[in-house]
């Protein structure tokens, strides 16, 4: 199945930023949930077969989301979102790290920000995520974020078909 939605994702080695921009037949309250929101967060947050299995999350100025992508092995790799700033419904800032079981940060991380807008009954989420440094971008990439990233964001346009 073809779709006519928008998909961009360019890496800027310069600025050592990745933007992606993502269009989604959904209206901007469903998106911004599934941004959010634990319960739905989980359904989608991981590229296919893996699994995302959040053990804490407040999404609030100063909270976090510690998480793992959970393999169908049950491998986990953990991270922590870090909430920086929050404009309901439009926007919002967070640092991104990896992280142990006991939730000890790989640092550095990266500093994700992402823009919720609506039109016609489509949303679009522009997320800009930037790297202190390039060896930090080019490990991302090298570790296959794009794919997966792409992945992910299929699985989200398939859950938001269902709810």
């Amino acid at each position: 199945m073809k779709n006519d939605l928008l998909f961009d994702f360019t890496v800027n080695k310069t600025t050592k930023t990745v933007l992606i921009t993502r269009e989604f037949n959904a209206d901007l309250s469903l998106v911004w949930d599934a941004f959010t929101k634990q319960e739905i967060l989980d359904q989608w947050w991981a590229p296919k077969p893996w699994a995302s299995k959040t053990k804490v999350m407040n999404f609030e100025v100063g909270g976090r989301r510690f998480y793992a992508m959970v393999s169908p092995e049950g491998q986990e790799h953990w991270s922590v979102q870090k909430y920086t700033s929050i404009t309901p419904k439009t926007n919002f800032k967070m640092l991104n790290a990896f992280a142990d079981k006991d939730e000890n940060l790989d640092l550095p991380g990266s500093d994700w920000d992402l823009n919720f807008s609506e039109q016609n009954g489509k949303t679009t989420v522009t997320t800009s995520i930037y790297n202190d440094s390039l060896e930090r971008l080019e490990k991302m990439i090298e570790m296959g974020f794009k794919e997966g990233y792409t992945m992910t964001l299929n699985s989200l346009e398939e859950l938001l078909a269902t709810l």
